[in-house]
């Protein structure tokens, strides 16, 4: 419990201290200043899911539904991180501000990894 506490501080100090460079970030370089990556590792963790071949899976919710982890999903996953819970991990991602183009750029990136 510790942990996710401290992980969630980290986000917070992330998305307070990121600045946009007027050309704006790449989807990893958002990934890394946000500090995403700090729980959506590449391997299995008890804090997020892996982005690694998340996009186009098939995402058991913890209603019970499925969806896809297409764009619109990962979208609003970002945008309202508490609207579609992934099953096993509860309520441990915070909202982070940012832009459509920001959000979009993050999706791409996630899209890239499979």
């Amino acid at each position: 419990m510790t942990r996710r506490i401290l992980v969630l501080l980290a986000f917070a100090l992330a998305a307070c201290s990121g600045g946009d460079d007027g050309g704006g970030p790449t989807g990893e370089a958002l990934a890394n200043d946000l500090g995403c990556l700090a729980c959506h590792t590449a391997g299995a963790t008890d804090l997020a899911p892996s982005w690694n071949g998340l996009f186009g899976s098939t995402v058991k919710l913890e209603n019970g539904s499925s969806v896809t982890a297409d764009r619109d999903y990962l979208q609003r996953s970002i945008e309202d991180p508490q609207a579609d819970i992934v099953e096993g991990y509860g309520r441990s991602m915070p909202t982070i501000p940012m832009t459509d183009a920001e959000r979009s750029a993050l999706v791409d990136y996630i899209e890239s990894l499979g």
